[in-house]
């Protein structure tokens, strides 16, 4: 294992893209109460729509449920049998709902055909197992994770503000949101107040962990399984497949601008001058000389240009020094202070390694030029035949795929080797990008 910490002070690694880094300048101070404050209070924010969204649906699965569990009880004597049909249909239907809402806060879930909605046959379709599975797990824990997410900024908005209603109550009305004591005296109003304050760190603390945990079961139970149509994962496959041919193609188009804008016109120059200095050398050698001296110049530049090239197509750093050595150049070339932290001993096939840099280099020139953000990390683990990798800043967030924030050039890279990319990055940030490669690809 090692752990490195890079900033401009360090020099640049050869190999790395010439956009990654733009000089250097001093790093950032630390970021203040107020910035951490908003950060937090955003990404809270978040996570209570994503529970209140899921309070909804856990709603209509409770409903669902109820639903099945009168079909199976009457079905002994037969009006379950008319019943099944309807819940089934509900079950798909509350299943997809979810599937959707999930789709808007993290990476799409592949969802499978059409599931059965007659009874013999959705006994043992599998999809209908899952999505009854997951039924079970949000009508009870989801609605309850869902339940608190509402309840809460009710009481923090009630307790917070009862010193300005207090005196318009009754006498005898409960003080706290929870129920208890009575109001006497501006000690009792001060400490409701304080329990306003306490449900608000409650909210900052805990709810974007139970807004994840609130997600989890539909995120593993209501993807496309193992076990599903193989018609599906060849539809999936055929997806990637455009999306690594896309990428190809964009790959070239960068390839041929860059040697067609610069390197070309560099040796045009170069063999302009040598032209004119051929012809000056008998009747004015100082003039041919300071010529010919243009020309190196501009041969030099195309050599220059033309490594550049190279090192976009396969940075050689990765030959020499490995992924760990070629990342640790990255950082150092950021105008971002960046920690790198990278344990992956063994050395992985070129491709996945290429593309584990590539991610990493993009990933960096975004946060410089787009996130405000004074430190990044890059994290890198191996092991289960799969390549791990995590960068997170703790920049402004709100980074938008279809914004042209160089996202979807990243997740086309990552789906030629038929990885995952996963995104979270709140309003307020933190933006964290979490990838897995497959190591056999």
């Amino acid at each position: 294992m090692s752990t490195q910490r890079s900033t401009l002070d360090g020099a640049a690694e050869s190999g790395e893209p010439e956009s990654v880094g733009h000089g250097s300048r001093s790093p950032n101070p630390r970021p203040g109460v107020r910035d951490l404050v908003v950060r937090a209070g955003g990404t809270a924010l978040v996570a209570l729509e994503r529970l209140a969204g899921g309070f909804g649906t856990a709603l209509l699965a409770l409903f669902t449920l109820a639903w099945l569990a009168v079909s199976a009880v009457t079905a002994l004597v037969g009006v379950g049998l008319l019943l099944a049909p309807v819940g089934l249909r509900l079950l798909h239907s509350v299943a997809d709902r979810e599937r959707g809402r999930l789709n808007r806060w993290g990476p799409e879930l592949v969802g499978p055909g059409p599931a059965p909605t007659r009874l013999r046959p959705a006994l043992t379709d599998p999809t209908t197992r899952r999505e009854l599975s997951w039924l079970v797990r949000h009508a009870t824990v989801g609605l309850f994770l869902g339940l608190i997410g509402v309840l809460l900024p009710l009481c923090a908005i009630r307790d917070s503000a009862f010193p300005l209603y207090w005196q318009l109550l009754p006498d005898d009305a409960t003080s706290a949101s929870i129920g208890l004591g009575v109001a006497r005296g501006w000690s009792d109003v001060l400490a409701v107040a304080l329990l306003g304050l306490g449900w608000i760190a409650i909210i900052v603390g805990l709810t974007p962990g139970m807004a994840r945990l609130q997600a989890k079961p539909g995120r593993r139970l209501l993807s496309v399984g193992p076990d599903a149509d193989l018609s599906l994962r060849i539809a999936e496959l055929t997806a990637t497949r455009a999306a690594a041919l896309d990428a190809h193609a964009t790959e070239l188009r960068r390839i041929e601008r860059s040697l067609h804008d610069g390197t070309q016109n560099r040796l045009v120059t170069v063999t302009v001058l040598l032209g004119a200095a051929r012809r000056m050398v008998a009747r004015d050698p100082a003039g041919a000389e300071e010529l010919l001296e243009r020309a190196q110049t501009s041969a030099e530049q195309a050599l220059a240009e033309l490594r550049s090239v190279a090192r976009g197509i396969l940075p050689p750093v990765l030959t020499d020094r490995g992924l760990e050595g070629a990342l640790a150049g990255l950082a150092a070339s950021c105008p971002v202070p960046c920690r790198i932290d990278v344990e992956a001993p063994e050395r992985r096939a070129a491709s996945v390694e290429a593309t584990a840099y590539f991610v990493v280099a993009e990933a960096l020139t975004n946060i410089a030029k787009h996130s405000g953000a004074e430190q990044a990390g890059v994290t890198v683990r191996g092991g289960g035949g799969r390549l791990r990798l995590s960068i997170s800043d703790n920049g402004r967030g709100g980074a938008d795929e279809d914004g042209g924030s160089g996202i979807i050039g990243i997740r086309r890279r990552i789906a030629a080797l038929d990885g995952t990319l996963t995104v979270a990055s709140p309003p307020g940030g933190p933006t964290t990008i979490e990838v897995e490669l497959p190591c056999g690809s």
